[in-house]
């Protein structure tokens, strides 16, 4: 790893089932002062890419084109994914726009981090298949933060957190109950973790990981009780992050 003046990851990536408190980890992120966001838990000034506004974008292109009469290009009229192969466009599109940042500012890892988020289930590849259409670039800085909910908090803080009035909104959206159980109600992560104790192999990379657990929803309670627990859970990441680099 390159000097830093200050200890913080280059990349932290956060992966869950969908509403288990991954968007409410990166505004808990945005709303602490930078100083103590770098000391509590080591992430710099930071961009933020998220799949969402991706998939939103083609829900609302796709509305736009049967409006106007043509073939839809993603989604079929009830919002399915017509491809399998589009969950994979997705991470590339990630690793698209992490070379842009570095394109346009090749040392932003010496103050900042990119924090990347998505949630994966295994009908369409699980985080097994997401992982493996993640740059080497990315893999080489990555550290993984896995928010642990149960399927059955997932599907509660689903129903919890939709508004129907902003459906495209990153802390209000949501999915139906049977989008929910026919996407998301299997996970790949607990073959992944148990396979894999301390890190993950992707691109080659051995990537750390921590499970940071938020059953009894800590990220909707927010306050010192979520910089508590995220502090812990980061700084451990951390811990493991700058030995795996060092290595």
């Amino acid at each position: 790893m390159a000097f830093k003046e200050h200890p913080t990851f280059d990349i932290l990536l956060l992966i869950a089932r969908p509403a288990a408190g991954k968007s409410e980890v990166i505004a808990h992120l945005k709303n602490t002062p930078l100083p103590q966001r770098i000391t509590s838990f080591h992430i710099g000034e930071f961009r933020e890419l998220d799949d969402f506004p991706m998939i939103w974008t083609w829900f609302e292109e796709d509305a736009i084109l049967t409006d106007l009469g043509h073939p839809r290009l993603y989604t079929d009229v009830e919002g399915n994914f017509l491809y399998v192969y589009l969950w994979d466009l997705l991470i590339r599109r990630i690793d698209l726009e992490y070379d842009k940042i570095l394109r346009d500012n090749p040392d932003f890892h010496q103050e900042g981090t990119v924090v990347i988020e998505f949630a994966r289930g295994s009908s369409h590849g699980g985080f097994r298949r997401a992982f493996e259409h993640l740059s080497e670039n990315i893999a080489q800085r990555l550290a993984i933060l896995y928010i642990d909910v149960s399927w059955e908090e997932s599907l509660r803080k689903n129903r919890a957190r939709f508004n129907p009035e902003r459906p495209d909104s990153i802390l209000e959206h949501g999915l139906s109950d049977r989008k929910m159980e026919a996407l998301y109600r299997d996970s790949d992560w607990e073959e992944i973790r148990s396979a894999n104790p301390e890190t993950i192999t992707i691109q080659g990379v051995s990537v750390p990981y921590v499970v940071f657990e938020n059953n009894d929803d800590v990220t909707t309670q927010g306050g010192a009780a979520l910089t508590e627990r995220l502090s812990t859970a980061l700084q451990t990441l951390y811990e493991k992050y700058t030995g795996s680099q060092k290595g």
